[in-house]
């Protein structure tokens, strides 16, 4: 028996890999589903079946696709509809898969068809459970992402009773959820990738002794709001999508600098600077938003940009791939093509480029300290924001921007923030699309600024 976590981590996002006596089981796969393929084929294994824990919101699943190119069976629990082939199990219903067994647990709560799997080893000992977004490290599944069709509270009271089916397995049965930290299904998901029932039976806050009342409290207060394109992802996840090789072979078009400025022109598209932010601050084409690679690039990006929205992109060369496919496992599918050669291709040509000044900690304390007018501008999360920020620092989280920018002065300077540095440029280059002229990036984010002499604003213990 092979068990084997593959996980994402501009993601947070874990998909699982199952193989008994040649026979392979994928819960939960991303879009690009080739690395599935890839690997049953190294074992000389057949995929058998797809096992999805739930409608997706925050990724694009490769069920439709990987389904295609294998033949296997996608499986879903209770209550799913789709608008593709798939077969809809009972609770309790057993998989045959080899040697092993994959028992469906119907566990509704973060959504209606929410689902379980139960891994049931050669010996008949229950081994792990795969809990999708019901129950994770140290937390459980959002409750709110079906407001107006099914309160948050009414899915919570859901959750209550499938927790209950969760915990009533053996202490020693590992879990296994979909997500890990930094991802937004949760509220608080715990640093660790797996766990065990007994472990989080003592540790996660969810599964104290308490009120089915109290828990409902408990899960439903402090819920960060959903990024928009959570219900775009569960809605593809559900009526299908575009194929992703042919995604994948528009967004690698390679366009020189007069069929790139025309995507812009006529097709307005928006162009995705994926540079980290170190060089996108020395020069870059205007108009640009830079997601760099090394955060949750996909993530940021569709929180801020419409997925049918056009795109273009500026890569380091050889990452255009990485650029384009990230892209597409958040739904992204108007990929038009990159710029050949990169920037440097847009330098060479003498055309404009743009630039951001990035500053030091210690700047950011003599320019605060000495300059009333200077908008000290802080793009961490609510929370982030509400536990310690600067004194008179304007809490303006990230996904906000670019419907809040009006509020900001564009003639004044404009001192930006986050916790090291990541989404701050992301913050300026939005900026910098509106036109402000005056931005200022802070190296090291709120980390470094803390250890400068700056008045600081601490929650009340």
């Amino acid at each position: 028996m092979i068990i084997e976590q593959m996980y994402t981590n501009c993601l947070a996002q874990a998909a699982y890999y199952i193989e008994s006596n040649g026979e392979v089981a994928i819960i939960d796969p991303i879009r690009d589903y080739q690395i599935y393929i890839d690997k049953a084929k190294a074992n000389g294994a057949t995929i058998k079946y797809i096992f999805e824990t739930h409608f997706h919101a925050d990724f694009v699943s490769g069920h439709i696709d990987l389904a295609a190119k294998t033949g296997a069976k996608i499986i879903y629990g209770p209550s799913t509809t789709t608008n593709f082939e798939a077969y809809i199990g009972k609770d309790n219903e057993v998989f045959q898969l080899g040697a092993t067994q994959i028992q469906l647990l119907h566990t509704p709560g973060h959504t209606p068809e929410s689902s379980s799997f139960l891994l049931i080893d050669s010996n008949k000992q229950n081994h792990c459970v795969f809990t999708g977004d019901t129950l994770f490290v140290g937390d459980v599944g959002r409750p709110d992402l079906l407001d107006g069709v099914i309160t948050k509270e009414e899915l919570a009271g859901l959750m209550f009773h499938s927790l209950k089916k969760l915990t009533g397995l053996e202490d020693n049965v590992i879990v296994y959820p979909a997500h890990g930290p930094g991802s937004a299904c949760g509220k608080n998901i715990g640093k660790e990738t797996f766990s065990t029932i007994g472990d989080q039976k003592k540790s996660n806050y969810a599964l104290q002794p308490m009120t089915e009342a109290a828990f409902i409290s408990a899960v439903t207060e402090g819920i960060a709001p959903a990024p928009a394109y959570f219900f775009k992802d569960a809605k593809l996840n559900k009526t299908g999508y575009l194929n992703y090789d042919k995604v994948l072979e528009q967004g690698l078009n390679a366009l020189n600098i007069e069929q790139f400025k025309s995507m812009v022109a006529n097709e307005k598209a928006i162009i995705i600077d994926s540079r980290l932010h170190d060089f996108f601050e020395l020069g870059f084409i205007p108009g640009s938003l830079n997601f760099g690679l090394n955060g949750q690039y996909a993530i940021w990006a569709a929180s801020i940009i419409d997925l049918h929205q056009a795109i273009v992109l500026v890569c380091k060369p050889g990452t255009e791939e990485e650029s384009v496919q990230r892209l597409t496992r958040v739904g992204f599918d108007n990929i038009k093509g990159y710029l050949n050669g990169g920037i440097d291709t847009w330098k060479n040509a003498g055309e404009k480029i743009d630039m951001v000044i990035s500053i030091s900690s210690e700047e950011f304390a003599l320019d605060s300290k000495h300059n009333a007018k200077a908008v000290l501008l802080d793009v961490r999360k609510p929370s982030e924001y509400e536990n310690e920020h600067v004194l008179n620092a304007t809490s303006m989280p990230l996904a906000d921007i670019p419907n809040r920018a009006s509020e900001l002065d564009p003639k004044a300077e404009i001192l930006v923030h986050c916790a090291g540095g990541y989404r701050s440029m992301v913050a300026s280059s939005i900026l910098k699309k509106h036109g402000f002229i005056n931005v200022k990036n802070v190296w090291g984010g709120f980390a470094k600024i803390k250890e400068e002499e700056v008045n600081i604003v601490a929650a009340s213990k």
